[in-house]
């Protein structure tokens, strides 16, 4: 079990980790090398429209690895997820920039990000599920959390190399000191497909596998199982994490170029992001123990209502040009509520869908959160303080409406336990 947990919380440290470096590249770097050609707000906007692509593949990335994850295994979808990020984030490293090459520098960045959405999302849904069917079910909570620890665990992990590359090349880092936290997760990947081997199949997939071999027939395409019988639970557990993701967007990805837009010196900011991972993961294994022990939905409204209080303070507090305003927003929001929200969505979501048909299921909810939360939000509060003459209160308003529609959500949906008694899985 404890080889399953920690090969679970370290591929999904890798995969964020390429994933959330994207982000942090995104906010600080790729609207100056990619898009330097273009005024500073437009590029920015499409420096964040180019974020928002790995967004939108996700969901695919979960049907496709949903689809033969549920039909294959787990943990041959986990291996081919990490060697396709693995290969995308280290072409970016090497990608030569837009005054060397013209137009095809963004096209083929936005290709190579692209995969790297295709392919996270489908590892959250194999690392998820591997630790949690590994998982006796009084410890499901917990053992689905370290999939979800891996997010901000990575993050931790992608702003501290960037801040620490950032101060080390100075005025270079424009010009190609970027480029080696992309190319250093070549090293990364090798370590996690060492540690991704040695896993067992999931238990769960392979009483699935039994049946199936019984019956002398395989099991029906999950995709068209999960929309006939489940749509009512993907759009429930899609919107219920919706807040999530949209706190992610603003506080983590538009909040940092709001910060350093407001004076704030860029290595304080990254700094100040990567303490406030830490808090997230610490607040999340919390989190998921409570969740064990009061229910998934009790957690996750505390930490929905916890975030709507917190909306205008923390907007405030990133506008005021300081590096404490910026860690007090940062870390209450992202590394606090974030982390009571990321302990139990992983098993609320993969308890709301049978064992056959879980993998696609929970990845179609979970990446289509993502997508319409974190993919879009910094271009949403962009264009917003535009539409606001360069006020916030548009930007607050949009943050209350998502977290509070995802309250709603919750508790509309039933909680994990009554459902296993029902699905024996």
């Amino acid at each position: 079990m404890r080889r399953v947990l920690g090969s679970s919380l370290m591929g999904s440290i890798i995969e964020y980790y390429d994933f959330i470096l994207y982000a942090t590249a995104a906010s600080l770097i790729f609207d100056k090398v990619f898009f330097s050609n273009l005024s500073p707000a437009v590029a920015l906007f499409a420096s964040f429209g180019t974020l928002a692509v790995g967004y939108v593949a996700r969901p695919l990335g979960g049907i496709i690895f949903g689809h033969f994850g549920d039909r294959i295994g787990r943990k041959k979808m986990l291996v081919l997820s990490m060697l396709m990020m693995g290969g995308a984030t280290v072409a970016i490293g090497l990608l030569p920039t837009t005054a060397a090459i013209g137009i095809a520098a963004p096209v083929i960045l936005v290709t190579l990000r692209f995969i790297q959405g295709i392919s996270v999302g489908g590892e959250w849904g194999g690392a998820t599920l591997m630790a949690l069917e590994h998982a006796p079910a009084n410890k499901r909570g917990f053992a689905a959390a370290f999939a979800n620890a891996g997010g901000p665990a990575g993050g931790l992990l992608a702003t501290f190399v960037v801040s620490g590359v950032s101060a080390a090349t100075g005025d270079q880092f424009l010009v190609w000191g970027w480029r080696i936290p992309f190319i250093l997760s070549a090293v990364l990947i090798l370590i996690g497909m060492l540690i991704r081997l040695k896993v067992a199949e999931s238990p769960v997939f392979k009483a699935l596998e039994a049946k199936a071999a019984e019956r002398q027939k395989g099991r029906k395409a999950p995709l068209g199982q999960v929309l006939r019988r489940f749509p009512r639970v993907v759009i429930v557990t899609l919107v219920a994490s919706l807040g999530f993701y949209t706190m992610q967007g603003i506080l983590t990805t538009w909040g940092v170029s709001v910060a350093v837009a407001e004076g704030v010196d860029r290595s304080a900011v990254l700094n100040i992001k990567g303490v406030a991972a830490v808090f997230t993961v610490v607040v999340c294994f919390a989190a998921a123990r409570m969740s064990d022990r009061f229910g998934r939905r009790a957690v996750l409204t505390v930490g929905g209502i916890a975030g709507i209080l917190w909306a205008f303070p923390a907007l405030q507090l990133m506008h005021n040009g300081t590096a404490w305003g910026f860690a007090l927003a940062v870390i209450v929001g992202n590394g606090v509520i974030q982390g009571i929200l990321a302990g139990p969505i992983g098993a609320y979501i993969s308890e709301q869908f049978p064992a056959e048909v879980r993998y696609t299921g929970a990845s179609l909810a979970y990446q289509g959160s993502s997508t319409l939360g974190a993919g879009f939000t910094p271009m949403i509060a962009t264009a917003l303080v535009a539409a606001g003459s360069g006020g916030y209160a548009l930007v607050g308003a949009f943050w209350i409406a998502v977290l509070a529609v995802g309250l709603v959500a919750v508790r509309m949906s039933r909680e994990g336990a009554e459902l296993k008694q029902k699905q024996h899985a």
